[in-house]
C-alpha cells in the first residue's frame, strides 16, 4: 500500500453557535452506556424530514464525542491519519518549531524522513513519537528540578 501525501487542513474555529451545539450534543452522546457494545447506531435526520441511519464503529464514535468535547470549548480541531507524510513545514508547525529547526533535526537523524525528488517528507506517527520522547525528556528534568527544589527546602 503506498503512503500518499496528506492535505493538512487549515483549522477553523467554531462559532459560537457550533460551540454550544457542540456542548450540548457531546453531554448527550458522553452520557451513553456503550460498555457492552463494539458499533453503534446513528439515525440521521435531515431538514426536509428525509432519514438515513448509518453504523459507526464504536472508535470511530468516541472519536466524534472527543472532537465535540473540543470544539465546545472553542477549540479547533484537525484529524491527521498516523499514517500520513507531511511537509517539512506542515511538521514545523505541528511541533511548533521553526523550518530550519526542523530539518536539523531530520539531518541530525532524531526524526526519520524519506526523500521524494528533493524533497523532504516525515510521517505524522514518526513525528508524534518523537514528540512524545522529548515530552518525557522534559518531564524527567522538570522532576528532578522540583526535587532539587525540594531538597533545599526551597519553599516549592
Amino acid at each position: 500500500m503506498a503512503i500518499q501525501s496528506f492535505q493538512y487542513p487549515e483549522p477553523k474555529m467554531p462559532s459560537d453557535n457550533e460551540m454550544e451545539l457542540a456542548r450540548i450534543s457531546s453531554r448527550i452522546l458522553a452520557g451513553l452506556n456503550l460498555k457492552k457494545t463494539k458499533t453503534i447506531d446513528i439515525s440521521l435526520e435531515m431538514g426536509n424530514h428525509h432519514r438515513n441511519c448509518v453504523t459507526l464503529p464504536l472508535s470511530a464514535f468516541k472519536l466524534l464525542v472527543n472532537i465535540l468535547i473540543q470544539m465546545a470549548e472553542g477549540n479547533a480541531v484537525t484529524l491527521i491519519p498516523v499514517h500520513a507524510e507531511l511537509t517539512t513545514q506542515e511538521a514545523a508547525d505541528i511541533l511548533n518549531v521553526s523550518r530550519p529547526f526542523l530539518i536539523r533535526l531530520l539531518e541530525e537523524k532524531k526524526i526519520p524522513f524519506r526523500k521524494v525528488g528533493t524533497r523532504r517528507r516525515v510521517l505524522f506517527q514518526d513525528l508524534m513519537d518523537y514528540k512524545a520522547k522529548i515530552d518525557a525528556a522534559r518531564r524527567k528534568t522538570l522532576d528532578e528540578l522540583v526535587e532539587e527544589a525540594q531538597d533545599l527546602d526551597m519553599g516549592y
